[in-house]
């Protein structure tokens, strides 16, 4: 037998002695998206419900918005703890809606103060390697990101590119999900696009979710954004990778989280270590929250990202 020929016979037996590894992965991957989802449907949420509205909520009265926060113990919500920030602009607030975005990654805190923001948000996905944006943007008519492909199909979008934020002449915000096209953005007219994803709920309907993926049914920190049906923006954070302080959420679960908080429509925004929200004169230098990326629950773990949703008075 050749040299080449024992290679490849050794690699096929390789292969053949993993083969039910993979099949064993595979299935076990389906089984605990299956049963997260059976165990999702069949739970009665009342009571969670009525702990997230009923609580001693510290609110804050702010120029143009309010600022909410509340940290849940004793595994009051989805049997877990949770510390969730939350800032809400009514309809017809001075404050509007901006997008901010920069060469070189950046901390939110950064481009809120750059930019003379009232409060601020992460915003969408990008290379944590490279600092491009991986999902469609444009600033003012510049395009600045593109929905990037996967390597198997360069047409059709990717999971967390299905949710298109547009920000109207009055830089109120409107959510379209949008066809499976890569490149549905470049036919529309808006001077300001965001995309990112998934759609959480849209026109009061839940968005269903892919439960066979990781991304969806474990738990992390969340940055999310919803409209209520009179026009009010809601913007969430929910901490995550905090044992014992804030275990984060499931997609499942931050779509129950922006119901209760009366969102007719909402976006999943970009998470994980990237989840931060700032408030001027507020908190550590403006951090409300508790990002992940130092391995503490406090303030000082920000996390440098390629984009922000600012929040800004208008003049």
């Amino acid at each position: 037998m050749s040299r080449f020929q024992h290679s490849h016979s050794r690699h096929k037996m390789i292969h053949k002695a993993l083969r039910p590894q993979l099949a064993y992965s595979v299935l076990l991957a389906l089984f605990t998206a299956i049963t997260f989802s059976h165990a999702s449907a069949q739970r009665d949420f009342t009571a969670d419900s009525i702990a997230f509205v009923n609580a001693d909520w510290h609110t804050d009265t702010l120029d143009g918005f309010f600022f909410k926060h509340h940290h849940f113990m004793n595994r009051q919500v989805f049997n877990s703890n949770q510390c969730f920030s939350i800032i809400e602009i009514p309809s017809g607030s001075t404050s509007y809606l901006t997008f901010a975005a920069d060469s070189t990654l950046t901390t939110v805190s950064a481009f809120a103060t750059r930019d003379s923001a009232q409060a601020a948000i992460n915003g969408s996905y990008f290379n944590m390697r490279t600092g491009e944006p991986v999902c469609y943007l444009r600033i003012n008519g510049k395009e600045l990101g593109e929905n990037t492909p996967s390597a198997t199909d360069s047409i059709h979008r990717k999971y967390y590119q299905n949710a298109i934020i547009r920000l109207l002449s009055t830089h109120r915000p409107r959510f379209v999900l949008p066809d499976s096209s890569r490149i549905a953005e470049r036919l529309m007219a808006d001077s300001n696009l965001m995309t990112a994803g998934p759609m959480l709920i849209q026109r009061g309907i839940d968005v269903p979710q892919r439960l066979d993926r990781s991304f969806v049914y474990r738990r992390h920190n969340r940055t999310a954004m919803g409209l209520k049906p009179d026009g009010t923006v809601v913007m969430l954070v929910a901490d995550g990778r905090h044992r014992g302080e804030a275990e984060g959420l499931s997609l499942p679960e931050l779509t129950r989280i922006m119901r209760w908080l009366g969102c007719r429509d909402a976006v999943n925004l970009d998470g994980g270590g990237s989840s931060t929200m700032y408030i001027r004169d507020r908190g550590s230098d403006g951090i409300v929250n508790n990002p992940s990326d130092n391995g503490r629950f406090d303030p000082s773990g920000q996390r440098r990202v390629a984009n922000a949703i600012l929040v800004v008075k208008r003049r």
